[in-house]
């Protein structure tokens, strides 16, 4: 073999791993901005992913959404402003007993398995009307929506009649259905449904239990509920009593909880 040949082949092979190592460099390339470009992607879909969780996070909760709601559906039987002022009793009487309760207030339920039949007694006879007033702080302490719901459940029973309202009122709060505080129970509709077949003016009634499933008054439960945490008469927890501007004590210095110091704590206020 001559040198010149042998000198051309050593040429030719260099110029072949040039070659090949030209298109190893590209492919190299490629490869690296294939990599840099999925992570690109994926880095971006993460962060797509926290901005939907950030957006999500931050949105109004359906209760929440309902607290400037501009239509507000009002039970009958109501007055004022979207319909948060609910009295009830004879035209006859005179003063005024404002009730401040909780749905889920376990405080509240005792109130009323102890003091509400006496309670009655005394609206029913006229010595005074009641006002109710509706919050739902139970629900921000616990997180939970029981409160909210129940207020909305007890707007669908007012809409039937201030009786029907009455009694399923004492339904919820009694020792049979009111849960433990812990217990969000009241946010079923079901359960609310169930113990509104209690009361006879809401058993298998067909409009209370399709206002309760829609939440026709749950704007109106929001409404109410602002209207006790917007409240003139200090009012800070539950249960709390009213009239003429004063609160209704009992001895400790809180609400009355037994019937007799009830009926103390009304005659005094009455005769104020």
């Amino acid at each position: 073999m001559s040198k010149r040949n042998s000198q051309a082949s050593k040429t030719a092979a260099r110029e072949r791993l040039r070659v090949e190592r030209e298109r190893q460099a590209k492919r190299d390339k490629i490869k690296r901005q294939g990599i840099v470009a999925g992570s690109l992607v994926a880095v971006l879909a993460i962060a797509g992913g926290i901005g939907y969780l950030v957006v999500q996070n931050n949105k109004p909760s359906y209760w929440e959404g309902l607290k400037d709601a501009k239509t507000v559906v009002a039970p009958a039987n109501t007055t004022g402003t979207k319909g948060t002022t609910v009295v009830i009793g004879k035209d006859t009487a005179k003063k005024t007993l404002k009730l401040y309760e909780d749905p889920r207030c376990p405080i509240c339920a005792t109130f009323e398995q102890t003091v509400g039949p006496t309670l009655k007694k005394d609206l029913d006879a006229g010595k005074f009307k009641v006002q109710y007033v509706g919050g739902t702080f139970l629900d921000n302490n616990g997180s939970g929506e029981g409160s909210k719901n129940a207020m909305s459940a007890m707007g669908a029973a007012l809409n039937v009649s201030p009786e029907a309202f009455l009694d399923y009122k004492a339904a919820l709060y009694s020792a049979k259905w009111h849960p433990e505080e812990a217990v969000d129970k009241f946010k079923d509709d079901a359960y609310l449904i169930k113990v509104a077949d209690t009361v006879s003016a809401l058993k298998g009634n067909a409009k209370f239990q399709d206002a309760v499933k829609k939440g026709t008054y749950d704007a109106w439960a929001m409404a109410m509920s602002k209207t006790w945490d917007d409240n003139k008469d200090g009012v800070t927890g539950t249960p709390s009593l009213v009239m003429d501007g004063k609160k209704v004590t009992g001895p400790g210095g809180n609400a009355p909880m037994t019937a007799a110091d009830f009926t103390t704590a009304i005659e005094a206020a009455l005769k104020a």
